[in-house]
């Protein structure tokens, strides 16, 4: 790779901006466009202004739905950004995002510190290695203290903050910041919405606590960063602003420090400040190690460096509708690619066409010719790929590792107003199943009904109002109802299934023995060949798995799918002529309930972790009326002036519950909650759940 081509490479920043619903990310983000040239005006979530949640239903609501990208340049870098959601049920946007990017900024907001979904995307982020800094955002509003967040970061999410900043002021008297790697001060003017700063000598009263804090980087630096330590530990005087710097730099992308800056991006102070620290301590794709991924045919391990030099390698990680043909969002690894060239998907087998490559603002677009290492774009014309999917040439193919969304925990059932709109609907089905991983559907064998599932009922509601504003659908929607599970109690072996038909010219013939065991992993249902001999030819096995598979997702026994359990294929026999790929799906699923029924089931339903955040006065009624909702309390613990109730409940429990909590705290009380496992049904609603 030339150096021209390196030092442009080096020059840019992929990351992601993350939060809790309500910490301020879509404001840091306008702020971010407003003070790099992006955006000619100050947009506001609250006015339905903001650039970056543009769909009428995040306007609508004042909250992200969608991971928005945008480019932007600052200090001659460019910054690709995503403004990911911070509202549990569109946490798969969140996980793709992460997926894809290089750095993150966690923005926490001054008075609610770490709170659910905090510590949610912050493990996401942790899951793929994506180095963060922090910004703690709303300083200005009463209650807000930056020094209990910090305290917070370290206790709740296992983190190293360094403070690179302390706030001058608190609350409503909040003003600026001291910069302690240069130790001065700055405030900004509001004239200008905080454009430009004035920088002066750190107060009087204010430079024993700067002097605290910037021994405090030190320190944490020396313990952290070998580079640090070895200056450190010679001569501490003579380590320099630029050692730190590097320190911070070389411990941010190691994931051992997490650098914080403060602010409150509404009223426009500190964002100038976080830039520059996105251009100095986040990684560039040049930064990040070899993609790893695998070879499609014989399964061996393949790492792509991040470099034009190497063989093209994207992954997908996003399907958008558009009135313009659907758009598929991808990261390039390695490589570049052009518009027109054909492209290898190996996930199916299949060659696609780049028709057109956009680089993407919100909802507008700037078309472009090529798109390179490190470069997350848009395109168009591509027929089969779905998110998850890699895209390389034919001549050096690989399989990078796919995206793993969480199981749906409620569904509704919807049907079309009229026979005429039937096969609309399954269109429109089918093209937000592509668009949404952890939106699914399916027709009730038993009903007919068509039931869709999703993560929570903001996200089914969300979805409902799609198809009846974007793609005109009349449909009538039932109420949402929990999603259980169904799982086995104990492992069976060596259970037959047997299919065999005599129907005058060629029969159908199949047998085979399979075992099952509980086993948990990121598939519901996990299937393992181990035929030897060729008792079952092996171009038989996909159709014993499809079968096995199917007939686990319509249920065992009692109509719930089935999770968490592995299926293995021992032995079986079949026949010249009459043996099929029918015969063989349909002796698995045979098998398969045959097996779940001697290995006798267990339900399982979704449980949530639930912060409800409330007045002290009115905690013994909330915890109480939790209580009465079968809640597990992990902790109480005090947040300011409110007290924090920490939970787990079934989600069949929460139904209403924002109605409840606003009327025993007089509207005064808030809450939160996101999924976090199935568990075991009590005994005592079984009946009611198999009636």
């Amino acid at each position: 790779m030339s150096e021209d081509a390196a030092a442009h490479i080096l020059t840019k920043r992929n990351i992601g901006i993350m939060a809790h619903i309500d910490a301020g990310k879509t404001t840091v983000s306008e702020r971010i466009l407003y003070y790099t040239g992006k955006g000619y005006k100050l947009g506001s979530v609250d006015e339905g202004t903001a650039t970056m949640d543009w769909d009428p239903e995040e306007q609508a609501r004042g909250i992200t739905i969608h991971a928005a990208g945008t480019t932007c340049y600052w200090r001659g870098h460019e910054i690709n950004i995503i403004d990911t959601p911070g509202h549990v049920d569109f946490t798969a946007e969140v996980e793709r995002s992460l997926r894809v990017l290089d750095g993150a900024v966690a923005v926490f907001c001054g008075v609610g510190g770490v709170q659910a979904q905090t510590e949610t995307v912050w493990h996401q982020a942790e899951k793929y290695h994506v180095p963060r800094i922090a910004f703690i955002n709303k300083l200005d509003r009463v209650g807000s203290d930056f020094f209990r967040v910090i305290e917070e970061m370290e206790k709740q999410l296992g983190a190293y903050p360094i403070p690179l900043q302390i706030p001058i002021g608190k609350e409503e008297g909040f003003k600026g910041a001291v910069d302690l790697l240069r130790m001065v001060a700055r405030t900004y003017n509001e004239e200008d919405n905080g454009v430009t700063f004035v920088e002066f000598e750190i107060p009087a009263e204010m430079k024993s606590d700067a002097e605290h804090w910037r021994e405090h980087i030190i320190e944490l630096l020396a313990e952290r960063v070998d580079s640090v330590m070895e200056k450190w530990v010679h001569d501490h005087k003579s380590l320099t602003e630029e050692d730190l710097r590097v320190g911070i730099r070389q411990g941010t992308l190691s994931g051992k420090i997490t650098p914080v800056l403060c602010g409150s991006a509404f009223r426009n102070k500190g964002v100038q400040a976080l830039l520059d620290a996105v251009v100095d301590y986040l990684p560039s794709p040049l930064d990040m190690p070899p993609v790893k991924g695998t070879h499609p045919k014989s399964g061996d391990e393949i790492t792509r460096k991040p470099s034009n030099d190497e063989p093209f390698a994207a992954l997908a990680f996003k399907i958008q509708a558009d009135q313009h043909g659907e758009l598929t969002f991808m990261r390039v690894y390695s490589g570049t690619i052009k518009t027109g060239e054909r492209v290898y998907n190996p996930n199916v087998d299949k060659k696609e066409m780049i028709q057109r490559i956009w680089r993407m603002h919100a909802n507008t677009r700037e078309k472009i010719e090529t798109a390179e290492t490190g470069d997350i774009v848009a395109v168009v014309g591509l027929k089969e790929t779905i998110t998850g999917h890699t895209l390389c040439p034919t001549h050096k193919p690989i399989l990078l590792e796919k995206l793993v969304f969480p199981q749906t925990v409620i569904h509704m059932a919807i049907e079309p107003k009229s026979t005429s709109d039937k096969d609309k609907l399954a269109n429109v089905l089918r093209v937000l199943s592509r668009e949404d991983p952890t939106f699914a559907w399916h027709v009730d064998g038993d009903t007919g009904q068509i039931i869709i599932s999703g993560m929570g009922e903001l996200h089914l509601e969300v979805l409902k109002n799609r198809m009846l504003r974007d793609f005109n659908v009349a449909a009538n929607v039932g109420k949402p109802k929990v999603t259980y599970k169904e799982t086995i109690k104990k492992a069976v072996k060596d259970v037959e299934g047997r299919f065999i038909r005599q129907t005058g010219g060629h029969g159908q013939y199949a047998v085979v023995f399979i075992d099952i065991e509980p086993f948990t992993s990121d598939q519901p249902v996990v299937f393992e060949n181990k035929i030897r001999h060729g008792t079952v030819p092996k171009e038989y096995i996909p159709a014993v798995e499809e079968g096995i598979l199917t007939t686990a997702s319509g249920g065992g026994t009692s109509g719930y799918p089935l999770v968490n359990v592995k299926v293995t294929l021992t032995d079986g026999k079949f026949h010249e002529v009459d043996s099929s790929d029918i015969a063989f799906s349909a002796a698995a699923a045979i098998a398969l309930r045959e097996a779940v029924q001697r290995a006798g089931i267990k339900l399982l339903e979704p449980l949530m972790r639930v912060e409800a955040v409330t007045p002290e006065e009115f905690m013994g009624d909330v915890i109480a009326d939790l209580m009465s909702r079968r809640a597990t309390i992990r902790e109480v613990v005090q947040r300011g002036p409110v007290r924090v109730i920490h939970c787990f409940v079934p989600l069949a429990e929460m139904f209403g519950y924002s109605t409840t909590l606003r009327s025993l705290s007089q509207g005064r009380a808030s809450y939160t909650m996101e999924p976090h496992d199935f568990v075991d049904v009590p005994p005592n609603l079984y009946d009611s759940l198999l009636a």
